[in-house]
């Protein structure tokens, strides 16, 4: 699959994290927390693909996704920095592994949630929020994403950690197994992890010590 598609609109969520609402090819289809593949439709970066996963219901009109931005990397999320409206997108193929299986504990480092966000939407839009919680990693209060939407969705079952900064509304520190052994319910529990790989790597370890194997973890497999 090879679409281009421009951009209807595109703003800040926080202070590095963009919004880009764009077109939807005809017939696109994918799961909420799937994944696809864009490059820019410009010289030079045509052929830089770099893995998104749309935050938007695969039943909305428009594509939109939510992209964190690393300036200093001179490389895909810079060059995000420059577009406007009417702009092109290059979307490619549906991929990935992250696809809602019951309740559970989705853990997220920074702009690990994003696959989480149309999973968590599309349980809004069916009444099955039930006792799902998140576990939302970031270094500062600025850095968390749509933190409103959440703690409004989620009301306690939105728990956020904070390695960066100190302060008496959210736990500081990392997402430890004593940490995790706090919002355990079930034995029964089903681990949607997605960040960085060595916090997935952390993370994995500490979920398989609290007694939990690898078929109580969801996560992307590359």
């Amino acid at each position: 699959m090879k679409e281009i598609v421009k951009i209807k609109s595109i703003g800040k969520v926080t202070h590095d994290v963009l919004k880009i609402t764009l077109e939807k090819p005809e017939g696109f289809s994918y799961e909420p927390g799937q994944a696809t593949e864009i490059s820019l439709n410009r010289d030079g970066w045509k052929e830089e693909k770099r893995p998104f996963t749309p935050t938007s219901l695969p039943s909305e009109e428009n594509l939109e996704y939510t992209i964190k931005t690393y300036p200093s990397h001179k490389g895909v999320t810079e060059q995000l920095l420059h577009l406007k409206e009417g702009d092109e997108f290059i979307i490619h193929d549906v991929f990935g592994t992250i696809t809602y299986r019951g309740e559970g504990i989705f853990i997220a480092g920074g702009a690990g949630v994003t696959p989480f966000i149309a999973i968590f939407r599309g349980l809004e839009k069916s009444g099955r929020i039930g006792n799902n919680k998140l576990i939302f990693a970031n270094k500062t209060r600025a850095d968390i994403i749509l933190k409103d939407y959440f703690s409004e969705l989620l009301g306690e079952n939105f728990i956020n950690i904070l390695s960066e900064e100190s302060t008496e509304e959210y736990a500081e520190g990392l997402v430890t197994k004593d940490f995790l052994q706090k919002h355990i319910d079930s034995k029964d529990n089903i681990f949607y992890i997605c960040g960085p790989d060595p916090l997935i790597e952390m993370l994995e370890g500490e979920i398989h010590s609290l007694g939990f194997g690898d078929d109580a973890i969801v996560k992307e497999v590359w």
